[in-house]
């Protein structure tokens, strides 16, 4: 009779061993929430996270929003109705992206933040660079450039939490000069969109009243590229220090001409790299990334990784966005 009982014992307990091993083994679907591919770093995020996914046994629903809100929320629905098993998200909207987290958790789904701080909500994770430290990059090296003068900030999107820690890490820095008496800040203004055409719009605004401006600084280098369109036209070429971020190709290719002074590169393989871990860890509920900051996101001290941007200018190309393989050498240089 024990003999019999133990034998049940140890099949139910080899039954349950099975399922759970099983169930680990299954393979992750990701559903990647991407606000839009408006820029050329977008595609590369995706294709980056796509792979570390498959790398690590999973799969990868990618949709596209096309920057628009409500549609995002929609594509988060028929993922988690599909059955998707954690959501990986660059939110449309900082605040309207909270609404996405609330349907994953309903559905016991994780959602990771990428690059963008979803607002407001009980958010999982939050993956990006530190965008403080990436706006004092910025200002730093220009005020290193030009440590008195005129300056003029073109943020990004209002729309993008992004925008104010940008503008936060920038006047860290320019604050104590513009006490001091050494900077003026002539143009301060954030954008809707983070658009050449709005870079453009508001450098043509800025030039109108200040000809006389020293130095811009550019949420990102979209923004830039129309900054440096805008100073073409009044041609001012070589007169004004630029930066941006992101380094897109096309500004690469103006900081080799002389144009634009400075860009930052974000780590973007560092970036999908670590999220596509912790969203199999996620979806597995295995134990997350350990080393985590915390950042508040208005509702909670969400656990954040962040990784480290660098500065990139004519004479660090080839250590720099080259030597990671970010671009290809005779592409900046064509």
């Amino acid at each position: 009779m024990n003999y019999r009982i133990t034998l049940l014992i140890l099949v139910f307990l080899s039954g349950l061993c099975f399922t759970a091993c099983d169930t680990k083994d299954e393979p992750v679907e990701v559903g990647f929430l991407i606000h839009a591919f408006d820029k050329e770093r977008w595609e590369n995020d995706r294709d980056y996270l796509v792979e570390d996914v498959q790398e690590l046994g999973g799969t990868v629903k990618v949709m596209n929003a096309e920057n628009d809100a409500d549609k995002q929320l929609a594509q988060a629905k028929e993922l988690l109705a599909n059955g998707v098993d954690v959501l990986v998200v660059v939110p449309v909207d900082q605040f309207a992206a909270a609404a996405i987290v609330e349907a994953a958790h309903a559905k016991n789904v994780k959602v990771i933040s990428y690059d963008r701080l979803i607002k407001n909500c009980k958010l999982d994770y939050y993956v990006s660079t530190d965008n403080v430290e990436i706006g004092s990059l910025q200002a730093s090296y220009l005020t290193t450039i030009q440590p008195e003068g005129k300056y003029a900030l073109i943020g990004g999107a209002m729309s993008d939490n992004n925008s104010q820690l940008l503008y936060l890490g920038q006047r860290n820095v320019l604050q104590p000069l513009v006490e001091r008496g050494d900077i003026e800040i002539v143009y301060n203004e954030f954008t809707n969109a983070w658009e050449e055409n709005e870079g453009y719009e508001h450098c043509k605004k800025l030039l109108d009243a200040h000809p006389d401006v020293n130095a811009i600084i550019a949420g990102n280098d979209e923004l830039a590229m129309g900054v440096i369109r805008a100073i073409k036209e009044a041609g001012m070429e070589d007169q004004i220090l630029i930066a941006g971020m992101d380094a897109d190709l096309r500004n690469l290719r103006e900081i080799v001409a002389g144009h634009q002074t400075c860009t930052v590169y974000k780590p973007y393989e560092k970036l999908a790299a670590t999220t596509a871990d912790l969203a199999i860890k996620l979806a597995r509920d295995e134990n997350g990334e350990k080393t985590y900051q915390t950042v508040s996101n208005g509702e909670m001290l969400v656990p954040t990784v962040f990784h480290t941007g660098m500065i990139v200018n004519r004479e660090n190309l080839q250590l720099t966005v080259i030597s990671e393989g970010y671009q290809r050498e005779e592409e900046v240089y064509n």
